[in-house]
């Protein structure tokens, strides 16, 4: 049960935008709660359907201070189009925007650099596949290199090209990660899938001993198999719910 008071919905805010609102401040508290910020850096966008705005953390608080008021609504070239106290975190602007405006199938954009993923964008193989997460990511994982902050749209078409049109997780190499999909839900579990995968692999790799290596077939299957429970209406949503449930009922209210 939901137990938190309901924030106060601005007379000017469709209902449709409220609820992503609330949404994504919901992930933002995940992202937090699960240990995966980086202090006030870092991002996760939401596009507002059927236009070129997304909504994005106000750069200066904390994940757990987001709240749905105060996320700030930008164009695909980072410039506000609302009245805002705050603003918003040039360094984001650049990998959002450019995957925004350039990719239909996204629509909630996470970017992180924990650990886990960090070391993995640093070793030249970057993901495997041999483990039960990092086979789920079969076929779906791109590679960018390191041009330093994300701050300039010189690199836009860049990391569009090492994306693709196909690709939903992006390793910026010696960085991070960006995952994107459909929609905020989907996109939490895509994150969630990532960090394990990162995880595990890391802790193997600390093991004395070769790893059992799944043949490509058997990994692809898995992949598939994934994206068949992700396409449909609620399994990813029913995820989302429970790690919000979770998250409310460890924390005070």
């Amino acid at each position: 049960m939901d137990l938190q008071p309901a924030p106060l919905q601005p007379a000017h805010v469709s209902d449709a935008e409220w609820a992503l609102r609330r949404q994504l401040a919901d992930c933002y508290h995940l992202v937090d709660f699960f240990g995966w910020t980086e202090t006030i850096f870092n991002h996760i966008s939401a596009r507002l359907p059927g236009t070129d705005h997304y909504l994005v953390n106000p750069f200066g608080l904390n994940y757990d201070e987001v709240t749905p008021a105060n996320l700030i609504k930008v164009d695909v070239n980072g410039r506000k189009v609302e009245d805002s106290p705050y603003d918003g975190n040039p360094a984001g602007f650049a990998l959002h925007g450019a995957i925004h405006g350039a990719r239909e199938d996204i629509h909630c954009v996470i970017h992180t650099h924990t650990t886990a993923v960090s070391a993995i964008a640093l070793k030249r193989a970057g993901f495997g596949h041999d483990d039960f997460y990092g086979a789920q990511l079969t076929g779906r994982v791109a590679y960018h290199a390191f041009e330093g902050i994300t701050l300039f749209a010189e690199e836009k078409p860049r990391m569009l090209a090492s994306l693709g049109a196909d690709k939903h997780v992006l390793v910026l190499r010696n960085h991070g990660i960006a995952v994107g999909e459909l929609d905020i839900p989907r996109a939490f579990f895509l994150l969630w899938t990532v960090q394990r995968a990162a995880e595990i692999q890391v802790a193997a790799g600390a093991m004395a001993g070769d790893n059992v290596a799944l043949p490509h077939a058997v990994s692809q299957r898995c992949a598939d198999l994934t994206q068949q429970l992700i396409a449909g209406d609620d399994f990813a949503e029913k995820f989302f719910a429970a790690m919000v449930r979770q998250m409310r009922g460890r924390r005070p209210h």
